[in-house]
């Protein structure tokens, strides 16, 4: 399974359509998991994160590019990315900060 790769990972986040047989093969239920009501808030990634989102709509917004983010995605938040959270509905994700094998 690949995410797609930018051309400046420092500036993109990269997502991925996943069911839950492949989520559950990447370990996810062993993560961490993390929940955000609406709201919209800036964020620094300061480390490689990568989630799996079970519920929730939010855009991020990095770079003047905006990602949407829904239920069934894999998305890889790169190191050292700057970026503003706009929490449509309420996000229910897991994550880890180790390498994933895709």
């Amino acid at each position: 399974m690949k995410l797609e790769r930018a051309n400046n990972p420092v500036d993109k986040i990269t997502t991925k359509q996943i069911t839950p047989d492949e989520a559950k093969k990447l370990g996810v239920d062993s993560w961490s998991t993390w929940e955000c009501e609406p709201m919209v808030f800036d964020w620094y990634y300061s480390t490689q994160e990568t989630a799996y989102v079970f519920e929730g709509d939010v855009t991020v917004t990095a770079g003047g590019e905006e990602t949407r983010i829904l239920p069934g995605m894999l998305v890889r938040f790169p190191e050292g990315l700057s970026c503003t959270w706009d929490v449509k509905k309420t996000i229910r994700k897991a994550y880890t900060f180790r390498p994933v094998e895709e």
